[in-house]
C-alpha cells in the first residue's frame, strides 16, 4: 500500500473516530433527557395522586340549598349500582361496585317506591359517578324541599329499571333533611331527549323521574321515559 493510501486510511479512521464519539455523546444526551422526562412525569403523577388523596380525605359537604339554577338543554343521557340487582346488567353492577370505592358527597335525599322494591340515594347532579352509585338531581330543576319541579334521573339498566312496571296512581316518597314527602304518579310518557318541557318549573311540588327508553335497548337508548308525580302528603321532622 502506497503512502497516499496510508494517509487516506488514517484520515478515514480519524473521521470515523470523531463520528463514533459524536454518536456516543448524542446517546448520553438522550439518556439524560429521558431520565429527566421520566422524573418529571413521576413527580407529576405523585403530585396528582397526593392531590386526589387530599380531596378524598376531606369531609363531604352537602351543597347549599341556594344551588345555582342552570339551564336544562337536554334530558340526561343513558351512560353506559347492595340494592336489589335482579334486573340489573352485569356492567351496571360492576360500575356500582367500583363507585363505592371512591369517596364522594353525601346524598341529598332518598327516593322510595316500595312496591317496586326501589330505595335509592339521590345525589346532586347527574354525572356518571352519581348515576353509578344512585340517582341524581337534574341541575336546573327545583331544589330539594322546595316547591317546584324536581327532576331526578337514573339508569334504565340499574336503579330505575323497575320503573317499567310503574302505573298512574302509584305512590312514592322522598325523604330529605326536612322530612318525608309522599307523591302520587300523575302521568307517564315517552319523549325525545331534547324535549325538556317535562322539566319546566311548576307552582306545585312535583317530582319528575327520567330514565332512558326502551328499557332493554342495546346501546344508547333513543328515547326518554318520564314519570311525573305530585306531592300528596308532607311529614315534617321534629
Amino acid at each position: 500500500m502506497g503512502p497516499v493510501s496510508l494517509a487516506r486510511n488514517k484520515n478515514l479512521k480519524r473521521k470515523l473516530g470523531w463520528l463514533e464519539f459524536g454518536l456516543y455523546l448524542g446517546g448520553v444526551a438522550l439518556i439524560v433527557v429521558f431520565i429527566q422526562v421520566r422524573a418529571g412525569s413521576e413527580r407529576l403523577r405523585q403530585e396528582g395522586l397526593q392531590a386526589f388523596e387530599e380531596i378524598a380525605a376531606q369531609p363531604a359537604q352537602q351543597e347549599s340549598a341556594k344551588d345555582p339554577q342552570e339551564a336544562v338543554t337536554e334530558l340526561p343521557a343513558d351512560r353506559g349500582q347492595q340494592p336489589n340487582q335482579e334486573l340489573w346488567t352485569e356492567k351496571r353492577i360492576h360500575e356500582y361496585e367500583e363507585s363505592l370505592k371512591v369517596a364522594g358527597d353525601p346524598p341529598v335525599a332518598v327516593l322510595s317506591i316500595e312496591h317496586l322494591d326501589i330505595t335509592v340515594p339521590v345525589f346532586n347532579g347527574t354525572d356518571d359517578y352519581n348515576l353509578n352509585r344512585g340517582v341524581g338531581r337534574i341541575k336546573g330543576t327545583a331544589w330539594i324541599d322546595v316547591d317546584g319541579n324536581l327532576g331526578i334521573a337514573g339508569h334504565r339498566d340499574g336503579f330505575f329499571r323497575p320503573l317499567k312496571d310503574i302505573e298512574i296512581g302509584d305512590n312514592m316518597s322522598l325523604q330529605t333533611a326536612g322530612g318525608t314527602v309522599t307523591y302520587q304518579v300523575s302521568s307517564i310518557e315517552i319523549v325525545e331527549p331534547d324535549d325538556v318541557s317535562v322539566l319546566h318549573p311548576t307552582q306545585e311540588r312535583t317530582l319528575t323521574l327520567v330514565t332512558c327508553y326502551p328499557f332493554y335497548y342495546v346501546g344508547h337508548a333513543p328515547k326518554r321515559y318520564i314519570v311525573k308525580a305530585t306531592a300528596e302528603h308532607f311529614l315534617v321532622k321534629t
